[in-house]
């Protein structure tokens, strides 16, 4: 297994198998065969141990005595949750950067929001998404609170979870989001920290929404190939 710079192999591998969970690959219930794994990455079974270890903070599995790691069930109870937290979290970190910014953090904004809007244009929900709370994650120094950050670090891998189960809503949902975000950058860049937590809220709540809806209508297609198949 080839591995990137400044990442261990444990760290690696859980990034692999947080993607299977993450594209539906490996479904909610689901146990985790480390021998397969190790065989298809061909590393050894300690190293996906511990790969499983670190995997077990993102929220992405459980690991329970005997029974081994088991992927993590996907709730409506649990995608609230997730977007209380994340609410919480993100609403703190955009008031800090826009307490904080300078020129320059300025303008890595301003290309993100051109980012995005591309992205918008041709549809692109993941990438649209990933662009907005990777910028969050890069932020440390204009947060201040080391803490905090890990934490979200931490949640990322279930939000990205969540909201790749929007990739089939349309562009109109999409557009809106942009709009929301729009509001959120251009308070920080006003410096109206206040407002920034506001429309941050109003962002995740509308993206929580859209996740919801999508897991509902995922469920009911399960529920009824379920039927079909004790016909």
């Amino acid at each position: 297994m080839q591995q990137q710079e400044s990442e261990s192999l444990s760290e690696q591998i859980a990034r692999h198998i947080a993607e299977q969970i993450i594209s539906g690959d490996l479904v909610e219930g689901e146990r985790i065969q480390e021998l397969r794994i190790a065989k298809e990455l061909d590393v050894s079974r300690g190293s996906v141990r511990e790969a499983l270890l670190l995997l077990q903070r993102t929220h992405l599995i459980e690991i329970f005595p005997r029974r081994g790691a088991i992927v993590s069930e996907m709730s409506a109870q649990q995608v609230r949750a997730l977007f209380d937290s994340s609410s919480l979290l993100l609403g703190y970190i955009v008031q800090r950067i826009a307490d904080t910014w300078r020129m320059h953090e300025a303008e890595a904004l301003q290309q993100l929001l051109l980012q995005l809007a591309e992205q918008c244009r041709l549809g692109n929900t993941e990438k649209f998404y990933d662009l907005i709370f990777q910028y969050l994650a890069r932020q440390p120094d204009m947060v201040g609170n080391l803490y905090l950050m890990k934490f979200y670090q931490e949640l990322l891998p279930s939000l990205r979870r969540s909201y790749f189960l929007t990739l089939n809503t349309s562009r109109r949902e999409l557009q809106e989001s942009f709009e929301l975000f729009k509001l959120v950058s251009d308070a920080i860049l006003s410096r109206k920290s206040q407002q920034a937590t506001l429309f941050m809220e109003d962002f995740c709540r509308h993206l929580r929404n859209l996740v919801l809806e999508s897991l509902t209508r995922m469920k009911q297609i399960e529920l009824a190939w379920a039927r079909r198949s004790r016909r």
